[in-house]
């Protein structure tokens, strides 16, 4: 699915690639930040605390969700000022793609560069040492993961549409219930290997927000009708 989001929205339009690409740095750097405070945290800290070491686990997701957004919110800002320079340059006085259309694109490529390294980390897992399931764990384990990682790059396409709307009309109710959905969801991980705690609310919060986006682009009922009868 999110090939084809790609392929057929986004890959024919130079611009929307460099405005995916720069989005898609943008997740990268604010991971790499998060990553390298996690691992000092960790480093200095004593190893064999469990309790500390789940709570430092804890606050590398939450920590990691708040930057990610944080550097959502910089490139808002940024794409804020390429409207006004491309407005400038146009001869029209018009900007080549509105702010909902960057929203989108944005969206999609901090989703899509979320999801290449979740399935770098299940690569890595499936490489081995051993078998998944052979201590008679989940054998659902990349299964599941697969359903996550589609799930996340959706979920940051319309987390990208409704934060750039709150931004652009001073919602910022809409800002935060973003970040509160992203914590919610980072957060419903940590039930795994109870996969059915995690799957199920953020494929509900994924519904919520599709829909949510849905008519701060514009759409109605009727739209989608249509749209489903190929009308």
């Amino acid at each position: 699915p999110a090939l084809g989001l790609f392929l057929f929205t986004i890959a024919r339009d130079p611009l929307r690639i460099i405005i995916l690409i720069a989005g898609a740095f943008f997740w990268l750097v604010s991971l790499l930040l998060s990553s390298l405070i996690w691992f000092i945290a960790v480093k200095a800290s004593d190893p064999q605390d469990e309790p500390l070491q789940k709570g430092l686990l804890i606050f590398g997701v939450m920590f990691s969700v708040l930057l990610q957004e944080a550097f959502r919110f910089l490139y808002y800002k940024l794409l804020r000022k390429a409207i006004e320079g491309l407005v400038a340059l146009s001869e029209d006085g018009c900007s080549p793609l509105s702010i909902q259309q960057m929203a989108y694109v944005a969206g999609v490529g901090f989703g899509l560069m979320s999801g290449a390294f979740s399935m770098i980390n299940l690569l890595a897992d499936a490489l081995g040492p051993g078998i998944v399931g052979i201590h008679g764990d989940s054998q659902l384990y990349f299964l599941t993961s697969a359903f996550m990682t589609m799930v996340l790059i959706f979920l940051h396409t319309f987390w990208g549409i409704l934060f750039f709307h709150g931004c652009e009309h001073r919602h910022w109710w809409e800002i935060t219930a973003v970040i509160i959905m992203h914590l919610a969801v980072s957060g419903s991980t940590f039930c795994n290997p109870f996969y059915v705690g995690s799957l199920v609310p953020s494929y509900l919060l994924m519904a919520a927000a599709a829909a949510w986006a849905y008519l701060l682009s514009g759409g109605s009922a009727q739209n989608l009708r249509r749209f489903l009868l190929c009308k």
